[in-house]
């Protein structure tokens, strides 16, 4: 049954989220965590997530800004390195609060509480006409790709913030995507790496199968994605990534994800 619901969930995600340039991960780790412990979730997603980048690589990745590659991107490794280190020394990491709700108790992290607040900014700016005329300069890129960076290796959640700042960059929406799509996988290659020595001892052998069927659902959901490309507008993209991150940013801040 978890190979099912995993697998379609994995294939819907992956069709939105072509698009947006994130939530496949923030999405998919909830589901995992129904059926697994928490470590091996994280596990399995991130695999998921990352062989799924490789396959948008191959479809839209040549399309990528460079300019905006080397400004973003590698920033956004350097400081991959050092969140995901930081996440893997930080063990005593107390919620700033917690409530319970429909019988569970749900806890709020600093890490998301900061990105939620931070997500609902960015959303609140692309939704206000007069702000959606703005870009941001390439002065300002490696401070989005160091933040994006840093968050995505200490929390998992680089997505959000990096779409925030490159859908404001002047990129045209195949731009827009491929270089998102670029960053990702470097990103995830990266704290992957950092991560490697726990996820040895999470029991991924034994879930291949469902690795397998999640990776193939998602990448068969990006390539549906693909094809819907070329009926949505830039101005779709702007709108549809503000509305996840206002519905993203408040599940975090909530503790729901």
């Amino acid at each position: 049954m978890e190979i099912i619901i995993i697998s379609v969930t994995a294939f819907l995600v992956a069709i939105l989220t072509f698009f947006s340039g994130f939530g496949l991960g923030t999405i998919l780790t909830p589901v995992f965590m129904i059926f697994f412990p928490v470590e091996l979730a994280i596990a399995l997603t991130g695999i998921v997530h990352f062989f799924n980048n490789l396959f948008k690589l191959f479809l839209v990745g040549r399309k990528a800004d460079k300019q905006v590659l080397i400004h973003f991107g590698v920033p956004a490794v350097i400081a991959a390195l050092l969140g995901s280190w930081l996440l893997l020394n930080i063990t005593d990491l107390k919620p700033l609060f917690a409530y319970h709700m429909f019988g569970k108790t749900f806890e709020v992290f600093p890490v998301k509480f900061i990105i939620s607040i931070l997500l609902i900014i960015f959303a609140t700016i692309d939704l206000i006409p007069y702000f959606s005329k703005l870009q941001f300069g390439k002065d300002k890129l490696p401070i989005g790709g160091a933040l994006s960076g840093f968050f995505g290796g200490l929390s998992g959640n680089q997505g959000a913030l990096r779409s925030a700042f490159l859908i404001k960059a002047g990129l045209s929406k195949e731009a827009f995507i491929a270089t998102a799509v670029v960053v990702s996988t470097f990103v995830d290659f990266t704290r992957l790496s950092v991560y490697a020595t726990r996820f040895t001892k999470a029991g991924l052998s034994e879930n291949l199968t469902l690795v397998i069927y999640a990776t193939l659902s998602a990448i068969v959901g990006a390539f549906i994605g693909n094809q819907l490309l070329k009926k949505v507008t830039l101005r779709f993209l702007q709108v549809t990534i503000a509305i996840m991150l206002i519905f993203i940013s408040l599940a975090l801040g909530a503790g729901l994800i």
